[in-house]
């Protein structure tokens, strides 16, 4: 069965308002539209290094009690839980390891496309 949330538990946790630490949250898999919509957004285009928390807003559907994740709710993160939501939004969206070859539509041959790695998305950027 192809899964489509994916359930966590952040290193250190989103401190709200009222000082309660929220930890444990739900991940969906990216769609097209997660990707390419908020490269549209002002803030985005102001400074590329927003586009993940617009992203990972989109795609985190529970974290806690949250209400809703919002991207300011992402910007309250600790650095630490942003990099892990960032590499497991990669792990997610990765492509699996049957469908990682692709078939050369000329000779048929069977091959390993070079680039980015498997997941890896312009829509979060590496931390290295």
């Amino acid at each position: 069965m192809f899964k489509t949330e994916f359930e966590f538990r952040l290193p250190c946790g989103y401190l709200d308002e009222e000082g309660e630490l929220h930890r444990d949250g739900v991940m969906r898999r990216a769609t097209a539209a997660d990707e390419i919509l908020p490269l549209r957004d002002p803030r985005v285009t102001k400074n590329q290094a927003y586009l993940a928390v617009i992203l990972l807003s989109r795609v985190i559907t529970r974290l806690g009690s949250v209400a809703t994740v919002t991207p300011k709710v992402i910007e309250n993160l600790f650095a630490t839980d942003m990099a892990y939501l960032q590499d497991m939004y990669n792990r997610v969206n990765a492509l699996d390891d049957q469908h990682d070859s692709v078939t050369c539509p000329h000779c048929q041959q069977m091959f390993r496309p070079e680039g980015r790695g498997s997941g890896e998305s312009l829509a979060t950027p590496s931390i290295n």
